[in-house]
């Protein structure tokens, strides 16, 4: 674990698939773990576990839970709460982008000072994924705010001690962010034949999108081998999808909103309700160096969760102008979508899932990796006094 103010990092582009795969094998010395699945991360070894008061009767869920409708976890409102940790520690997290709604509690809790009343001095730095990967398996960096992607995956898979250790959110069923087709003359939104269409995205085969587009593809008789992808810059997605670029298109959030309602497009699915599909990855920093300062980090997190994004927090029009504010975003821009459902906790099976999508897409390296290797949920389990 650093203890000394890191360097700053500026934000940088893309590394091309080859070069991370180089960058990953490079670093592989400083973050592998041991050949049992689980060796190698502090998590593993016994921890006392206590009560935390307001997280007593609905602080945690059971993870095979996969309906659409379930409540998320929740702890009364400025619970679980602060344990100040004995000396100070510094942490660097990551993230793609410091602006999208998703990252909001993160930003929130630096903002709060409710990293501060753990004694964490947390700084946010914005750093693509495929860029803080390496510096993550290294330990340069102690989290990254991103999501399981295929080359976090296969990253595991060669040997590194990186796990997804907290969820971020799932969609408000009222959502329709996800994909969109545009209807030829006579065509029916119940069914739209895929296959062979082009579908324009700013994502990737091998981000974890792949495993909704999917299920969603396939409903209609098409598949991740059976589109045409062509990845488009987030200004010229919709662009293209209107103009006839592209068959059809991953909109996100407020995008689809420029297309709902019109009769020429169709929804034809998103992120599955209920299932997170992305939030917090630990390195050997906090997973096995300092893992009470890890079990901090997400008490932290969890804390700001219940205290300021329990609900639709959308409803207060305070909140919104300061969360609009701390997010760069026009308020009328936030306004316009639903809010999320924020979500701490990791369904059972995810990661298999997204697996089977990224094989599909032909991105997965190696074989399928069991979910204990991927998945740890014994930090935010301790941080709301969950005992298995």
């Amino acid at each position: 674990m650093r203890t000394t103010t890191p360097t700053r990092i500026r934000t940088r582009k893309t590394w091309p698939t080859a070069l991370l795969a180089a960058a990953l094998l490079a670093t592989a010395g400083a973050g592998c773990a041991k050949e049992d699945d689980t060796a190698g991360t502090a998590s593993t070894k016994p921890r006392t576990i206590k009560a935390v008061e307001g997280c007593d009767a609905k602080g945690w869920t059971d993870p095979s839970d996969l309906t659409a409708d379930r409540a998320p976890a929740r702890c009364d409102k400025g619970a679980p709460a602060p344990q100040k940790l004995p000396k100070k520690r510094k942490i660097t997290v990551a993230t793609g982008t410091a602006g999208a709604e998703y990252v909001a509690p993160l930003q929130m809790a630096v903002k709060k000072g409710e990293f501060a009343k753990e004694g964490l001095d947390v700084e946010v730095k914005v750093l693509p994924t495929p860029d803080a990967l390496p510096l993550l398996a290294k330990g340069d960096i102690d989290a990254q705010w991103a999501a399981p992607e295929a080359a976090v995956m296969n990253g595991i898979n060669g040997g590194f001690t990186i796990k997804w250790v907290a969820a971020n959110y799932s969609p408000d069923p009222k959502s329709r962010s996800g994909l969109w087709v545009r209807l030829n003359d006579g065509q029916s939104a119940t069914h739209v034949p895929m296959a062979g269409r082009k579908l324009g995205t700013m994502i990737g085969k091998g981000s974890v999108i792949a495993y909704p587009m999917s299920k969603a593809l396939k409903k209609h008789g098409g598949g991740l081998d059976k589109v045409d992808f062509r990845q488009l810059g987030s200004a010229d997605v919709l662009t293209a999808l209107q103009n006839g670029g592209v068959d059809s298109a991953w909109l996100l959030d407020p995008v689809w909103r420029k297309v709902d309602g019109d009769k020429k497009y169709a929804f034809l699915g998103g992120q599955p309700l209920g299932e997170p599909l992305g939030g917090l990855l630990f390195g050997p920093n906090l997973l096995q160096d300092d893992p009470d300062a890890g079990v901090a980090f997400l008490r932290a997190y969890i804390r700001t969760v219940n205290t300021y994004f329990a609900g639709d927090y959308k409803k207060d029009p305070a909140f919104v102008t300061e969360l609009a504010k701390l997010l760069k975003i026009e308020e009328p821009v936030l306004k316009s979508t639903p809010s999320l459902r924020m979500d701490w906790e990791i369904r059972s099976g995810t990661t298999d899932r997204l697996q089977a999508a990224y094989k599909e897409a032909g991105v997965a390296e190696g074989e399928a990796i069991p979910e204990k290797r991927a998945v740890d949920r014994k930090l935010y389990a301790e941080a709301v006094g969950h005992r298995p």
